[in-house]
């Protein structure tokens, strides 16, 4: 194959050209994220049921649904919640790959079948299945500067003028706005009710009578009479649409002629729909509308329709409203693959530094300079045929592949110059020997790192996704650089390179003499650094050929020395800790309060002000602004809860290690557990946000023996309590809200009834006095908005109040609740959770400094098995699921990527014991993966590296490197003992022949893969590991593996081969010497015969 290319160098390049083309298309085409959906696709149900408890809603909706979800294609698990509020949300996640829009449809599809045994109410609300993610993309804030403008003003204009275009925006999959839109506010004076002897159902008819769009018809309709001249339409009665034409509705119309209007017995105000949910902006009136991610869609593109949306809307807006962006993740994913664009960069300059100081020839150097594009190119090209984005994970593994793309044509172009040099031949013919030399072994070496990451492309889970990435990256790489080693690198060695006389012959043109009199001047200083350099290496060679000689006849020592290395690789691997992926500083923190139950919306804000005034005066220096919500957070929604968005200044004006968003949160702690009012904390959000909100870990108390809710909340209690005295773990809190005091209204119908009262009219009173009822629309700007009837403040704020509350009975008397009702206190949940169809209750938490996820886990666990007592089990959900899965697969995957490598290697030596020498060599290069891990948990260094999905993905990229080198030396050796040569002296003579390719390659790696070692900025975390985890592994590979290799070759071909008599080879080796003499003397007659035709 090479030959062919040898002879068509145009053939060669336009091929060449072929896959850049390809690639340049694929570059401008393909689409660029953060990380591929990693996040299993998840499938939202979300019903209400207004004014139902917690525990009703659970009982009458949430189960019957749970209930009926069986038999759904790829379905991993399913959590639910119930709140006191009247809402269900159960959210069905799917394993990876399961297409969302089919776990859509099986939902739906099965919700059909469960609508009829749903309530009335629940069923006239609908019931939405979406398929969006949990996690916020973005937020998108309002802000009044004006100091009129309130909360409740930017809502309403976010529902009016913002909501709707952003819901069709693509890749939006669900809003959420942080308000309420405007509405028409009765509030009832119960006295003024009693004293005019009106009654809640009585105000309620009059507002929707008087309220009504009635349609009247028209003038001269069809059928028509002969000669009618005109067709008019009739108005009349319309909805109402100001504080004063409601005011002015009648109530009633006494005998006497006197009239109860409504603002008689009410105060009327236009105002919100709710008042639990209020936005504040760096302590400025807000509101924000939260965008969730649709299941499958690209981050960064929808980012960029949101943004652009908004810039096209806010031309429009009053100019009392600013436009913020509080929370933002797509900012780090683009800083994020920039700073990855700049690595590959920074790689591929190093890696040319370093091959021109081994080759110490621009033309030599140029050759593998000129393979980097192609391959880069081609294997952007192969993406697109996979379907894969620009996303950090592909980054990762071309800026793996540089440093391996160019092995190979280093590999060519070292061995055509040494023939060129030892044997004097011109450029062509010296490929052509070379060539057959090494095409074994740029094969083998294909074949190898192939077998290593191609495994990984089968494994399941979120895992698997990332491993797929990288594997389908780094193999596209290495098959296209071996084919390119193959095709374009001969034929350019034997066009572009020169033969000796040629280097050492004087121009014979003027002008050429003189540009080489001056270039030699110019490279003068490069000269006497080659010349000390070469000094150096040749005393490193001579001493390493001494060495060498030494160990091949010191087998048994070097065996035992082996054997230790192998123990201590055993326990520095069990030594580091577990994780799933490296936390990452994205610019922005979470923060929440939670308060006692029971605590209003003041309180509330109170402790949120106080956060806030932490983050924007103490870290200043850091935060950059801060929204804060009450009445909602990821535990819960009620008026004790809260959430807030810390954003984070640029990553250029944070560069201390103390100025890291972990190292901002931890500093936090102790700070807000001052927040006298409830808990407040701060937490960075994990690496990838679709898989969870907290980072840490994410786990489910279940009562699996259906004990009960008040049994499980105790045993909460317990695991909790002792999970936090834990000193591996800190922030370990229940993801949920506490029972909370509960007033309870017992009714006494009886005697009711005996009064001359009608239930109905009992139950109308309370829920219009005491909760909040929906009664009617009116029209507002033109747009429809809603009616609410309730009770003015001072009429519902304690349990005497409900004394000043009468209801009319059949004979035209005002009876008091008192005559029929009494009261007491209760406890009870105001949010109630269920995981896999159980009782459940979520439990986050976050490892202590220093302390990895895997190990915060192993601890939660061990305590559970102390802790809970029969019928109670914990389940990990979200990234902790994806954690715990892609820690059982490790092992797996380092097996089967072994057994292939074995496996390729048996096929290419054509030998079961040959491959032994190459397989022995792998703990060399992964020991210095682990001991770089285990040194970084000691010594401060930016990032800590764990035993994570890239830390696997560093030590197999290590395995295939360290095969890589001891194949180089194997093949040589091989060749040389098949051709006659002493076992020891052939071995000692392939290790001299290799050593410079061999410290060529690596260096290129160590120096390709040296930026991301020291990055820092956005997404540094994930840089840095898989740098520090190869440099490590490559610097013992290469050390190790070249004293070691040749030891391993002489024990196997000694003692584990059957033995060839060296006669015997000779004659072998002469045979195929004359065949290849012949070949070589055919190219020879073949050159003169074109030069011939060419004069």
């Amino acid at each position: 194959m090479a030959r062919f290319f040898i002879n068509r160098p145009i053939f060669a390049w336009v091929i060449a050209i072929v896959i850049m083309l390809a690639g340049l298309f694929a570059v401008f085409t393909l689409p660029i994220s953060q990380y591929p959906t990693i996040a299993p696709p998840s499938v939202s149900i979300r019903s209400s049921y207004p004014g139902a408890d917690a525990t009703t809603v659970e009982r009458s909706v949430t189960q019957i649904i749970e209930q009926n979800m069986t038999g759904l294609d790829g379905y991993m698990y399913m959590s639910a919640t119930s709140d006191s509020y009247g809402n269900s949300d159960i959210t069905i996640t799917f394993e990876p790959g399961t297409n969302p829009d089919i776990a859509q449809v099986q939902v739906q599809n099965k919700l059909q079948q469960t609508q009829s045994q749903l309530p009335e109410t629940v069923q006239s609300n609908g019931v939405d299945v979406t398929k969006s993610t949990n996690a916020f993309l973005m937020v998108v804030g309002l802000t009044a500067v004006d100091g009129i403008h309130s909360n409740t003003d930017l809502s309403d204009y976010i529902y009016a003028n913002i909501r709707e275009p952003m819901a069709r925006v693509q890749g939006v999959g669900d809003l959420m706005v942080f308000g309420s839109e405007y509405a028409m506010r009765i509030w009832l004076d119960p006295e003024k009710l009693n004293n005019l002897g009106v009654t809640v159902t009585e105000v309620t008819t009059a507002i929707t009578a008087q309220n009504a769009q009635v349609t009247y018809g028209s003038l001269g309709g069809t059928p028509a009479v002969p000669g009618q001249q005109y067709a008019y339409t009739i108005t009349g009665q319309s909805r109402l649409q100001n504080v004063e034409q409601f005011e002015n509705i009648l109530i009633r119309v006494n005998q006497d002629g006197s009239k109860i209007h409504l603002k008689d017995i009410a105060r009327i105000e236009l105002g919100s729909e709710s008042y639990q949910v209020r936005g504040s902006y760096n302590h400025l009136p807000s509101s924000g509308i939260a965008i969730r991610l649709s299941s499958g869609a690209n981050a960064l593109d929808t980012a960029k329709r949101v943004k652009t949306l908004i810039n096209d809307l806010s031309q429009y807006f009053p100019e009392w409203i600013e436009v913020n962006y509080p929370y933002d993740t797509t900012d780090f994913i683009n800083i994020s693959i920039n700073e990855v664009f700049h690595t590959l960069i920074e790689a591929i300059i190093l890696v040319v530094i370093i091959m021109y100081v081994f080759l110490q020839n621009i033309r030599a150097t140029l050759i593998p300079t000129i393979t980097v594009p192609v391959v880069l190119l081609g294997t952007f090209a192969i993406m697109s045929v996979f379907g894969f984005s620009i996303n950090t994970l592909t980054m990762f593994g071309l800026v793996l592949a540089i440093g391996l793309l160019v092995d190979d044509a280093i590999v060519v172009v070292e061995n055509v110059e040494r023939i060129i040099h030892e044997e004097n031949l011109p450029p062509k013919e010296a490929t052509e020997r070379s060539m057959d030399q090494i095409t074994g072994a740029l094969i083998g070496i294909a074949l190898v790192l192939s077998a290593v990451f191609i495994p990984m492309a089968f494994f399941g889970g979120s895992t698997g996704v990332i491993y797929r990435q990288f594997s389908i990256t780094i193999v596209s790489a290495m098959t296209l650089s071996v084919l390119i080693a193959l095709i374009l690198t001969p034929a350019l060695c034997a066009t572009i390179l020169q033969g000796k006389d040629h280097r050492n012959a004087t121009p014979k043109n003027v002008f050429l003499r003189k540009i080489s009199g001056l270039s030699a001047l110019i490279f003068k200083p490069l000269e006497i650094f080659f010349s000390g350099f070469n000094r150096f290496y040749n005393a490193l060679s001579l001493s390493y050929q001494k060495h060498v000689s030494k160990v091949v006849h010191q087998i048994k020592r070097q065996i035992l020395i082996y054997i230790g290395i192998c123990a201590a690789l055993v326990y520095c691997f069990l030594k580091i800790p577990s994780a799933f992926l490296p936390t990452e500083d994205q610019g922005v923190l979470l923060a929440m309060v939670n308060l006692p139950s029971g605590s209003t919306v003041e309180k509330t804000s109170n402790a949120l002000r106080k956060m806030a005034d932490y983050f924007l005066i103490e870290e200043k220096e850091n935060v950059a602004s801060m929204m804060y919500v009450t009445g909602f957070s990821f535990a819960g929604s009620g008026q004790n809860a809260g959430l807030a968005f810390v954003r984070l200044k640029d990553w250029s004006e944070r560069t201390r290690p103390d100025q890291h968003a972990d190292a901002i949160a931890n500093r936090s702690y102790q700070p807000l557990m001052g927040i006298r009012e409830g808990l407040a904390y701060a937490f960075n959000i994990p690496a990838i946000p679709e898989l969870g909100t907290a980072n840490g870990f994410d786990m489910y108390l279940m009562d699996n023996g259906g004990a009960g809710h008040d049994a499980l909340t105790k045993v909460r209690q317990d695991y909790v309590y002792a999970a936090q005295q834990s000193p591996l773990l800190m922030q370990v809190r229940a993801n949920g809200m506490d029972d909370a005091p509960q007033f309870k209204l017992n009714l006494d119908y009886e005697k009711a009834m005996s009064l001359g009262l009608t239930v109905a009219d009992i139950n109308n009173t309370l829920s219009v006095a005491w909760g909040s009822a929906y009664i009617d629309d009116f029209m507002e700007r033109s747009r429809v908005k809603k009616v609410y009837l309730q009770a003015e403040a001072s009429a519902r704020m304690t349990e005497l109040d409900l004394n000043k509350w009468y209801v009319r009975n059949n004979e035209g008397k005002m009876i008091p609740f008192s005559a029929f009702a009494s009261t007491e206190w209760t406890f009870g949940s105001p949010r109630l959770e269920r995981y896999n169809g159980v009782g459940a209750m979520n439990i986050q938490g976050a490892p202590a400094p220093g302390v990895s996820t895997g190990e915060a886990m192993n601890e939660m666990e061990r305590i559970a098995a102390e802790v809970l007592p029969p019928g109670y089990s914990i389940s990990w959900t979200g990234v902790s699921y994806q954690e715990r899965l892609s820690g059982q697969q490790a092992p797996m995957l380092y097996a089967v990527s072994i057994l292939v490598v074995f496996l390729c290697l048996a096929a290419l030596y054509e030998s079961w014991s040959i491959p032994f020498a190459v397989m022995m060599v792998l703990p060399l290069g992964i020991i210095g993966a682990v001991l770089a891990a285990l040194i970084t948990q000691y010594v401060p260094v930016r990032t800590v590296l764990t035993n994570d999905v890239y830390f696997q993905v560093g030590l197999l990229t290590t395995v295939g490197l360290s095969a890589k080198n001891a194949i180089l030396i194997v093949e040589f050796a091989k060749e040389l003992y098949d051709k006659g040569a002493r076992l020891t002296e052939a071995v000692i003579e392939a290790a001299k022949i290799r050593l410079r390719p061999i410290l060529m390659t690596s260096a290129a790696f160590i120096l390709g893969v040296l930026p991301l070692a020291v990055s820092s900025g956005a997404g540094a975390a994930g840089r840095n590991e898989i740098g520090i985890c190869v440099i490590g592994g490559m610097l013992s590979a290469t050390v190790l593996a070249i004293f070691f290799v040749p030891v391993f070759f002489v024990l196997i071909m000694r003692y584990f081969t059957k033995y060839i008599p060296p006669e015997t080879k000779k004659k072998l080796a002469e045979r195929e010497r004359q065949r290849l003499e012949k070949l070589y003397q055919k190219s020879r007659e073949a050159d003169e015969a074109k030069r011939i035709d060419n004069l």
